[in-house]
């Protein structure tokens, strides 16, 4: 009778062995990334606080079961007899009714007390200034807009240390997506017609990544975003140069909406995917017809660009009419 419980012990312990295997590497998933924002960092130690009680409680609950099944475990004991009748114990009762309530306690009384440092969007005077940036969700890409005018596609540009404040939406004939960069803060839907607002403060120039958090279509996989923290100076360099870029026709505006917007469904070199064949197709060299279509959309294809300004289509529709595809 000993063996098939050692075994079953051995196997428990295995099993434990292979999952701290995977847990240890790259966290396994099991935890959040490493913060790089102020209001990031609020919920890390939120979700940490969090796992102290459950993990306790894990260990508790997990003990008392391996307790019971050992203490309480058949012998010689007959099949037909009953086991050990344990009765109510008063002062157990009242511990498992006390604790959790101090618990939940301990629980919601620190969440409150971190929820203002990451909800609460910076004033626009703060400490290191504030950049805010209206994002838009698009089956199936993001499109930025600044205060200047500069549009960006799927890479949001931000300055180290400064304040961003993010206006997260989607227009009315758009579905809901889900704004969510893992290291800059937590997941913010973009509704249609309905504005959220969010912020981050990036305390190290990099590349944060993320995606879109909301199933939104069949292309949802391919519906990534990134943020690029860069040094101020380099940061209003590029907004300023930008600006007079777009305004001059002269951007990477129109190769980055078509990867953006395009290329998801239609392949990066118009080669096709769950989209039909761009390369070679006639329409590319007539803008005005191409515009209808990305603006009205045609079968299967949502209105994509239907609000876009018009530099952005214009923008689209010359790096198609110059052949932008054969450089892909």
């Amino acid at each position: 009778m000993r063996r098939p419980f050692a075994s079953t012990v051995f196997s428990l312990l295995v099993l434990a062995l292979a999952a701290a295997g995977t847990a240890l590497a790259e966290n396994g998933g099991l935890t959040p990334v490493e913060p790089r924002s102020p209001n990031a960092e609020g919920i890390n130690d939120a979700y940490l606080w969090v796992s102290i009680f459950t993990g306790a409680i894990f260990l508790v609950v997990q003990g008392a079961l391996l307790l019971f099944i050992v203490r309480y475990r058949r012998r010689r004991r007959g099949r037909d007899e009953d086991g050990a009748q344990v009765h109510g114990n008063t002062n157990l009762e009242l511990v498992w009714t006390v604790v959790p309530v101090l618990i939940l306690v301990a629980i919601g009384g620190f969440v409150f007390w971190k929820l203002p440092s990451i909800q609460d969007v910076p004033p626009a005077n703060a400490a290191g200034g504030r950049t805010d940036v209206t994002v838009e969700g698009y089956r199936y890409y993001w499109n930025f807009e600044y205060p200047n005018g500069v549009i960006a596609v799927d890479r949001l540009r931000a300055p180290v240390g400064g304040n961003v404040r993010l206006e997260i939406t989607a227009p009315d004939f758009e579905v809901i997506h889900s704004w969510w960069i893992p290291a800059l803060g937590g997941k913010f839907d973009a509704i249609p017609g309905v504005v959220n607002e969010s912020w981050f403060r990036a305390d190290a120039p990099g590349v944060y990544r993320g995606q879109c958090a909301e199933f939104c279509g069949i292309q949802h996989a391919e519906m990534l975003a990134e943020v690029e923290a860069l040094p101020r100076e380099e940061f209003d360099a590029w907004l300023e140069a930008e600006a007079q870029a777009q305004e001059a026709g002269t951007s990477d505006l129109g190769a980055e909406t078509y990867a953006g917007a395009c290329a998801k469904c239609h392949g990066l070199a118009g080669e096709g995917d769950i989209g039909p064949t761009l390369a070679g197709n006639g329409l590319l060299g007539n803008p005005e017809a191409l515009a209808l279509v990305v603006r009205n959309g045609r079968g299967e294809m949502p209105p994509v660009g239907k609000d876009w300004e018009d530099r952005q289509m214009d923008a689209l529709t010359t790096f198609l009419k110059d052949g932008g595809l054969d450089g892909q």
